[in-house]
Protein backbone atom coordinates (compact mmCIF):
# COMPACT_ATOMS: atom_id res chain seq x y z
CA UNK A 1 0.00 0.00 0.00
CA UNK A 2 2.77 2.40 0.89
CA UNK A 3 6.53 2.41 0.61
CA UNK A 4 9.02 4.81 2.16
CA UNK A 5 12.57 4.66 0.81
CA UNK A 6 15.47 6.21 2.76
CA UNK A 7 13.57 9.16 4.21
CA UNK A 8 15.46 12.01 5.81
CA UNK A 9 13.85 14.93 7.56
CA UNK A 10 15.79 17.48 9.56
CA UNK A 11 15.60 20.94 11.07
CA UNK A 12 18.54 23.28 11.41
CA UNK A 13 19.64 24.56 14.78
CA UNK A 14 22.79 26.63 15.23
CA UNK A 15 23.96 25.67 11.77
CA UNK A 16 23.64 21.94 12.54
CA UNK A 17 21.10 19.45 11.26
CA UNK A 18 18.85 17.88 13.87
CA UNK A 19 17.44 14.71 12.28
CA UNK A 20 13.77 13.99 12.92
CA UNK A 21 13.87 11.01 10.54
CA UNK A 22 17.20 9.46 9.63
CA UNK A 23 17.42 7.07 6.65
CA UNK A 24 14.06 5.49 7.43
CA UNK A 25 12.62 2.90 5.05
CA UNK A 26 9.28 1.16 5.55
CA UNK A 27 6.84 -0.97 3.58
CA UNK A 28 3.23 -1.34 4.71
CA UNK A 29 0.96 -3.84 2.97
CA UNK A 30 -2.77 -3.42 2.40
CA UNK A 31 -4.62 -4.78 5.43
CA UNK A 32 -1.71 -4.55 7.89
CA UNK A 33 -2.07 -3.24 11.44
CA UNK A 34 1.26 -1.62 12.22
CA UNK A 35 2.23 -0.31 15.65
CA UNK A 36 5.00 2.27 15.98
CA UNK A 37 6.63 2.56 19.38
CA UNK A 38 9.41 4.75 20.74
CA UNK A 39 10.13 7.42 23.33
CA UNK A 40 8.92 11.01 22.98
CA UNK A 41 10.97 12.74 20.29
CA UNK A 42 11.79 9.50 18.46
CA UNK A 43 9.97 10.60 15.30
CA UNK A 44 6.62 8.81 15.64
CA UNK A 45 4.40 11.85 15.02
CA UNK A 46 6.73 13.15 12.31
CA UNK A 47 6.47 9.82 10.48
CA UNK A 48 2.66 9.80 10.69
CA UNK A 49 2.48 13.39 9.41
CA UNK A 50 4.65 12.48 6.43
CA UNK A 51 2.56 9.39 5.65
CA UNK A 52 -0.52 11.64 5.86
CA UNK A 53 1.13 14.02 3.34
CA UNK A 54 0.80 16.84 5.88
CA UNK A 55 4.55 17.29 6.23
CA UNK A 56 7.48 17.48 3.80
CA UNK A 57 10.80 15.63 3.93
CA UNK A 58 14.15 16.63 2.47
CA UNK A 59 15.38 13.35 0.97
CA UNK A 60 13.91 9.99 0.01
CA UNK A 61 10.88 8.59 -1.80
CA UNK A 62 7.28 7.97 -0.76
CA UNK A 63 4.87 5.83 -2.79
CA UNK A 64 1.20 5.46 -1.87
CA UNK A 65 -0.63 2.82 -3.94
CA UNK A 66 2.15 3.17 -6.56
CA UNK A 67 1.70 6.95 -6.74
CA UNK A 68 5.00 8.85 -6.29
CA UNK A 69 3.89 11.24 -3.54
CA UNK A 70 7.27 13.01 -3.41
CA UNK A 71 6.74 14.16 -7.01
CA UNK A 72 3.17 15.46 -6.61
CA UNK A 73 1.96 19.02 -6.15
CA UNK A 74 0.31 19.86 -2.77
CA UNK A 75 -3.20 20.00 -4.26
CA UNK A 76 -2.95 16.43 -5.59
CA UNK A 77 -1.54 15.19 -2.27
CA UNK A 78 -4.48 16.78 -0.45
CA UNK A 79 -6.91 15.02 -2.82
CA UNK A 80 -5.28 11.65 -2.12
CA UNK A 81 -5.42 12.30 1.63
CA UNK A 82 -9.09 13.33 1.57
CA UNK A 83 -10.07 10.24 -0.45
CA UNK A 84 -8.07 7.60 1.39
CA UNK A 85 -6.80 8.53 4.83
CA UNK A 86 -8.40 9.07 8.22
CA UNK A 87 -6.07 10.77 10.72
CA UNK A 88 -6.66 10.63 14.47
CA UNK A 89 -4.54 13.41 15.97
CA UNK A 90 -3.04 13.29 19.44
CA UNK A 91 -4.16 16.90 20.05
CA UNK A 92 -7.65 16.34 18.55
CA UNK A 93 -7.42 19.18 15.95
CA UNK A 94 -11.15 19.80 16.18
CA UNK A 95 -12.44 23.06 14.70
CA UNK A 96 -13.41 25.27 17.64
CA UNK A 97 -16.17 27.19 15.85
CA UNK A 98 -17.95 24.04 14.63
CA UNK A 99 -20.25 21.77 16.62
CA UNK A 100 -19.52 18.09 17.18
CA UNK A 101 -21.90 17.27 14.32
CA UNK A 102 -20.22 19.75 11.97
CA UNK A 103 -16.71 18.58 12.89
CA UNK A 104 -17.61 14.99 12.08
CA UNK A 105 -19.36 16.01 8.86
CA UNK A 106 -16.44 18.09 7.51
CA UNK A 107 -14.49 15.25 5.76
CA UNK A 108 -17.66 14.32 3.86
CA UNK A 109 -17.94 17.87 2.52
CA UNK A 110 -14.42 17.55 1.08
CA UNK A 111 -15.56 14.39 -0.69
CA UNK A 112 -18.72 16.08 -2.04
CA UNK A 113 -21.02 13.53 -0.41
CA UNK A 114 -24.70 14.37 -0.91
CA UNK A 115 -26.59 15.98 1.98
CA UNK A 116 -28.95 13.06 2.63
CA UNK A 117 -26.07 10.58 2.70
CA UNK A 118 -24.04 12.87 4.97
CA UNK A 119 -26.91 13.02 7.48
CA UNK A 120 -27.23 9.23 7.52
CA UNK A 121 -23.49 8.65 7.93
CA UNK A 122 -23.11 11.20 10.72
CA UNK A 123 -26.19 9.91 12.55
CA UNK A 124 -24.81 6.37 12.35
CA UNK A 125 -21.38 7.25 13.73
CA UNK A 126 -22.81 9.50 16.48
CA UNK A 127 -24.83 6.51 17.59
CA UNK A 128 -21.87 4.14 17.28
CA UNK A 129 -19.77 6.32 19.59
CA UNK A 130 -22.67 7.08 21.94
CA UNK A 131 -22.27 10.85 21.48
CA UNK A 132 -25.69 11.72 19.99
CA UNK A 133 -26.38 13.93 23.00
CA UNK A 134 -23.19 15.92 22.34
CA UNK A 135 -23.83 16.68 18.66
CA UNK A 136 -24.76 20.36 19.16
CA UNK A 137 -21.94 21.13 21.60
CA UNK A 138 -18.69 22.86 20.70
CA UNK A 139 -15.26 21.33 21.41
CA UNK A 140 -14.57 23.59 24.42
CA UNK A 141 -17.72 22.19 26.07
CA UNK A 142 -16.35 18.63 25.95
CA UNK A 143 -13.90 16.75 28.15
CA UNK A 144 -10.60 15.60 26.69
CA UNK A 145 -11.91 12.06 26.32
CA UNK A 146 -15.05 13.26 24.53
CA UNK A 147 -12.97 15.38 22.15
CA UNK A 148 -10.83 12.33 21.42
CA UNK A 149 -13.93 10.28 20.57
CA UNK A 150 -15.14 13.03 18.21
CA UNK A 151 -11.71 13.08 16.54
CA UNK A 152 -11.86 9.32 16.05
CA UNK A 153 -15.43 9.50 14.69
CA UNK A 154 -14.35 12.23 12.24
CA UNK A 155 -11.44 10.10 11.00
CA UNK A 156 -13.66 7.06 10.43
CA UNK A 157 -16.60 8.84 8.74
CA UNK A 158 -15.12 8.60 5.22
CA UNK A 159 -14.52 4.84 5.64
CA UNK A 160 -10.83 5.32 4.86
CA UNK A 161 -8.51 2.74 3.33
CA UNK A 162 -5.82 3.81 5.80
CA UNK A 163 -6.23 4.98 9.40
CA UNK A 164 -3.35 6.87 11.00
CA UNK A 165 -3.68 7.12 14.77
CA UNK A 166 -1.32 9.19 16.93
CA UNK A 167 -1.73 8.00 20.54
CA UNK A 168 -5.43 7.31 19.81
CA UNK A 169 -6.38 6.37 23.36
CA UNK A 170 -4.13 8.80 25.23
CA UNK A 171 -7.03 10.75 26.79
CA UNK A 172 -9.53 7.94 27.20
CA UNK A 173 -10.35 5.90 30.28
CA UNK A 174 -9.55 2.20 30.24
CA UNK A 175 -13.06 1.15 29.16
CA UNK A 176 -13.14 3.65 26.27
CA UNK A 177 -9.59 2.68 25.33
CA UNK A 178 -10.49 -1.01 25.12
CA UNK A 179 -13.57 -0.22 23.02
CA UNK A 180 -11.57 1.88 20.55
CA UNK A 181 -8.86 -0.76 20.18
CA UNK A 182 -11.53 -3.42 19.62
CA UNK A 183 -13.09 -1.17 16.97
CA UNK A 184 -9.69 -0.80 15.26
CA UNK A 185 -9.32 -4.56 15.38
CA UNK A 186 -12.73 -5.05 13.71
CA UNK A 187 -11.94 -2.46 11.02
CA UNK A 188 -8.61 -4.13 10.36
CA UNK A 189 -10.31 -7.50 9.98
CA UNK A 190 -12.60 -5.84 7.41
CA UNK A 191 -9.50 -4.88 5.40
CA UNK A 192 -8.69 -1.36 6.64
CA UNK A 193 -4.96 -0.70 7.00
CA UNK A 194 -4.04 0.86 10.35
CA UNK A 195 -0.85 2.54 11.51
CA UNK A 196 -0.83 3.63 15.14
CA UNK A 197 1.84 5.43 17.16
CA UNK A 198 1.58 4.45 20.79
CA UNK A 199 3.38 4.34 24.12
CA UNK A 200 1.08 1.54 25.26
CA UNK A 201 2.41 -2.02 25.08
CA UNK A 202 -1.14 -3.40 25.31
CA UNK A 203 -2.32 -1.20 22.40
CA UNK A 204 0.74 -2.17 20.35
CA UNK A 205 -0.14 -5.85 20.76
CA UNK A 206 -3.26 -5.31 18.65
CA UNK A 207 -0.92 -4.75 15.70
CA UNK A 208 0.24 -7.51 13.39
CA UNK A 209 3.71 -5.95 13.45
CA UNK A 210 5.58 -3.44 15.60
CA UNK A 211 8.48 -1.18 14.69
CA UNK A 212 10.53 0.74 17.22
CA UNK A 213 11.82 4.21 16.45
CA UNK A 214 14.83 5.80 18.10
CA UNK A 215 16.24 9.16 17.02
CA UNK A 216 14.30 8.97 13.75
CA UNK A 217 15.55 5.51 12.78
CA UNK A 218 13.72 2.19 12.83
CA UNK A 219 15.50 -0.19 15.19
CA UNK A 220 13.31 -3.22 14.47
CA UNK A 221 11.17 -4.01 11.43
Amino acid sequence: MLKLNHLYKWVKSGGKRIFLLNDLSLNVKQGEFLSIMGPSGSGKSTLLNIIAMLDEFQEGEYYFEDEAIHQLKPKKRTEIFNENIGFIFQAYHLLDDLTVYENIETPLLYKNVKSSERKALVADILDRFNIVGKKDLFPHQLSGGQQQLVGIARALIIKPKLILADEPTGNLNSKQSDEIMQLFNELNQEGVTIIQATHSESNAEYGSRTIHLLDGSATKL
